[in-house]
């Protein structure tokens, strides 16, 4: 077997175990509201925003933090344990998360939010994923899930 491929399983196999891990963790502590830490990613992601004065470097921040949720979900999608009703509210979330990527770059119809207006739209970004939580509805273990593939993927 070529290193590489060795490499490559050595590598998945723990990332499985990571998850596997983090997945009996977490189950532990169920109590915990999940949908609290992806709040908490999307204010954080805010508070980069606003931590910065170049237009530029807001919109790469909103762009990266709403791609790594893309990919999130996409990969939450692609689960063949995920319920119906998770499905709905994954790709519920996707579509409002992907119309915002329209509104920030201005494309698919949408004028690009105005770099004086950016502060403002990663706060609008929170709000309206607070708000949806009242609406979409995900399990715990989906959600738990979500977040560990966020963090595998911020690593």
């Amino acid at each position: 077997m070529p290193s590489h491929l060795s490499k490559a399983t050595a590598m998945k196999a723990h990332n499985v175990l990571a998850v596997t891990i983090m997945m009996s963790l977490l189950g532990l502590s169920a109590h915990a509201d999940g949908k609290g830490d992806l709040q908490q990613y999307l204010k954080d992601t805010a508070h980069r925003v606003k931590s910065t004065n170049v237009a530029a470097e807001k919109r790469a921040i909103l762009t990266g933090s709403m791609g790594t949720m893309t990919r999130v979900l996409d990969i939450l999608h692609e689960s063949p344990t995920l319920s119906s009703a998770d499905a709905i509210g994954i790709e519920r979330l996707r579509t409002s998360l992907l119309d915002k990527q329209h509104q920030l770059s201005g494309t698919n119809g949408y004028e690009a939010v105005p770099d004086a207006r950016l502060n403002a739209f990663a706060e609008f970004i929170v709000q309206d994923t607070e708000q949806a939580d009242q609406v979409i509805t995900i399990s715990l273990v989906t959600l738990l899930v979500g977040i560990i593939v966020l963090i595998l993927l911020l690593r």
